[in-house]
């Protein structure tokens, strides 16, 4: 069975506190963009897990992939599979792909095994793997607050605007994003925020990450006025980086180019 994983954007982000296990607690909008990669389960005589595209780093052996399916095998009879990736969503970029991975395995192990767990269910089993491979099982607009992990509908249409990601290449690890912010509450709740209009959210939806990890990163900040220069009514950077985004009413400019080394992706939401 073949199903294909999808990055999110952040449309704001706030790091609200520091919790006593060293996580933080944040509020944002996590929004499904079509920036997929292919992820494939068959059943198979001896587990087998391989990979193409985008090379990850780190032992194959301990892929969130393969880790959602000795997740479900912990209460399923699962017989063994070949599982194949293709990486296309760059990695330390904020787009949430190694999350999304996670949760489709689990929701393409549900389907091909007929386990017919429900959406709660699924949710309940992606948090184990990481803070944000939840919002992937239902796969569509929140406004996520706790670790990421705990969602409330957002009623919010992007369709019309072309999304623009570019990822300079700049690999930001968690550790790293989170060690350089100070965590406080935000002046306004995203809720109220997101009912603004799109071209207000340039001077009140903020992503936190930014003002850390900009001086230290200047490609970042050229890049956000790059894409305001091109017309996007929006712009920011997207989880905790280092790829960034900007929203364009209808079709982005043809003529908006980037350095050969950086990834860029541009479709409708």
């Amino acid at each position: 069975m073949l199903d294909f994983p999808n990055a999110k954007i952040n449309l704001g982000l706030y790091v609200t506190a520091k919790r006593p296990d060293g996580f933080h607690t944040l509020e944002s909008c996590f929004y499904p963009v079509r920036w997929c990669d292919a992820l494939e389960i068959l059943p198979a005589a001896e587990e087998t897990f391989t990979m193409t595209g985008l090379p990850v780093p780190g032992d194959p052996d301990t892929n969130l992939c393969l880790k959602a399916y000795k997740l479900l095998q912990q209460d399923h009879q699962l017989p063994p599979v070949h599982m194949h990736l293709h990486k296309v969503i760059p990695m330390g970029a904020g787009l949430g792909g190694g999350s999304a991975d996670a949760a489709f395995a689990l929701r393409i192990l549900d389907k091909l095994f007929a386990l017919n767990l429900n959406a709660e269910t699924l949710e309940n089993y992606a948090r184990k793997l990481g803070s944000d491979c939840a919002f992937f099982v239902r796969n569509k607009p929140v406004i996520a607050s706790g670790r990421g992990d705990e969602f409330t509908p957002v009623t919010l249409d992007l369709s019309g605007y072309t999304c623009v990601v570019v990822y300079p290449g700049i690999h930001i690890t968690t550790a790293e994003a989170y060690g350089s912010i100070t965590p406080k509450e935000p002046n306004c709740s995203m809720g109220l925020l997101l009912k603004q209009d799109v071209h207000v959210w340039k001077e009140v939806l903020k992503n936190d990450f930014e003002e850390a990890l900009f001086p230290k990163y200047p490609e970042l900040p050229q890049v956000k006025a790059k894409l305001y220069a091109a017309g996007a009514s929006y712009a920011a950077m997207t989880g905790s980086g280092s790829a960034l985004y900007g929203l364009f009413k209808g079709e982005a400019p043809a003529d908006l180019v980037f350095p050969d080394h950086y990834l860029v992706w541009k479709g409708l939401l």
